[in-house]
């Protein structure tokens, strides 16, 4: 008996093997089915203007936003001065041994120094990363992000610190989308606090997809154009 045949003798070149046509006739079946279905499928009204999760903007974005994102997890400094807040964060800083600073964040970190060099070091290798936020959004206590200094620096280091200036924070999100969709981004992340997960037993653990420890500096420095 060959390798080819079966217990009856017959070779495997005797078994029937399915036509073009019928492959065909198959793929016409479904996608047939696919469009009827799409036909006969319930047309649901367009949801209309999204207005956002609450009836109405906060009366004070600032304190709105500093209350939603402590209150899941992120911290806030707050300061007057733009040179209190970089000094600040330079003493930060300067407690890591590694740090990841993105082209604007460098510029600011060295605001009001003389002679300050601050080695930058990959974000997959930094303790600390400090990014430039575009702005933040108090109804939802979120941080805007965007590519502007790099994405990596916003999520591969454990801690990051990110500077926001007090005048973009933005009431409602549907503020700050239209604001973005002047220029638009390639990307843009909302950071409600530090990365955190409970898929595993429930149990809340922090920093599985991004840093476990996010800060926001708040700068109220009216007047200057960062």
């Amino acid at each position: 008996m060959s390798m080819a045949e079966g217990p009856e003798g017959g070779g495997s070149e005797d078994r029937p093997r399915p036509h073009h046509n019928d492959r065909a006739g198959a793929r016409a079946r479904i996608l047939g089915k696919v469009r009827d279905a799409i036909t006969k499928r319930r047309r649901e009204p367009h949801p209309g203007h999204f207005g956002g999760w609450r009836d109405q903007a906060p009366e004070d974005p600032v304190e709105q936003f500093i209350r939603l994102f402590k209150a899941a997890g992120g911290e806030v400094c707050r300061f007057d001065l733009r040179e209190s807040a970089s000094e600040w964060v330079r003493n930060f800083i300067g407690d890591y041994a590694t740090v990841s600073l993105g082209t604007i964040a460098r510029r600011e970190a060295q605001h009001g120094a003389r002679a300050v060099r601050i080695e930058h070091t990959d974000p997959a290798d930094a303790e600390v990363g400090v990014s430039m936020a575009y702005g933040a959004v108090a109804e939802t206590g979120s941080l805007i992000m965007i590519p502007q200094d790099g994405r990596r620096a916003q999520l591969l280091p454990p801690v990051h610190v990110v500077w926001v200036e007090e005048r973009t924070v933005f009431p409602m999100l549907i503020d700050a989308m239209a604001a973005l969709a002047k220029e638009l981004p390639s990307a843009v992340g909302l950071h409600s606090g530090p990365s955190k997960s409970a898929d595993i037993g429930q149990i809340l653990v922090k920093g599985v997809h991004g840093p476990g420890r996010l800060i926001a500096v708040l700068v109220d420095d009216k007047g200057v154009q960062w």
